[in-house]
């Protein structure tokens, strides 16, 4: 099984990461292939909305450094996509990410019974936020998982961590950690 996780947060060692971290390595431990992007290590532009994508190619006609984790994407069995909340929403490291997957959508996708290019795909979606109240920010996943399933992501599982912002890294709490063992164990069964 290929694994990519996606990390949105723009600290290395951050709390959406470590969740994000621990997924992959209980996953290689248990003999995935795995592979993680920092998306803020990229150089990256959103999706330009040139529809290329959808007239003269089956992938992004961009040519920068999100090529490469379009293909590991469609390559992979599962997706691991992390991100700290901020400003109430994930990071626009991985929003940029999320409009350029426009390109894994076939050209008639409005109508298509299949609208997506990739084969189905496991997905976990790690937040974590500082708010310790779990009703805040809680519609962020739900307004993602409708574009996320339609693009083949169906098997899908949510990690949220609330009460940990930054400060708090390396402090993940341990069911957390636990929640994050469990699902990686799921993954590759």
């Amino acid at each position: 099984m290929k694994i990519v996780s996606l990390l949105g947060s723009p600290r290395t060692a951050g709390n959406s990461s470590t969740i994000a971290n621990h997924v992959l390595k209980i996953a290689g431990e248990l003999g995935a292939e795995t592979r993680s992007f920092e998306l803020n290590r990229l150089s990256y532009r959103g999706c330009q909305a040139c529809y290329a994508c959808k007239t003269k190619l089956d992938k992004c006609v961009l040519k920068d450094d999100l090529s490469e984790v379009l293909a590991a994407v469609s390559e992979a069995d599962a997706v691991v996509l992390a991100s700290p909340v901020y400003y109430g929403d994930i990071t626009s490291q991985l929003k940029g990410f999320i409009d350029r997957t426009f390109s894994y959508l076939v050209p008639d996708f409005s109508t298509n019974p299949q609208p997506s290019r990739l084969s189905p795909k496991k997905l976990v979606f790690v937040l974590t936020q500082g708010q310790p109240d779990e009703t805040v920010f809680a519609d962020i996943f739900p307004r993602f998982e409708g574009f996320l399933k339609w693009m083949g992501f169906g098997e899908t599982t949510l990690i949220r961590a609330c009460g940990i912002g930054p400060g708090s890294t390396d402090v993940v709490p341990g069911h957390i950690l636990r929640q994050a063992e469990e699902t990686a164990r799921r993954l590759l069964a």
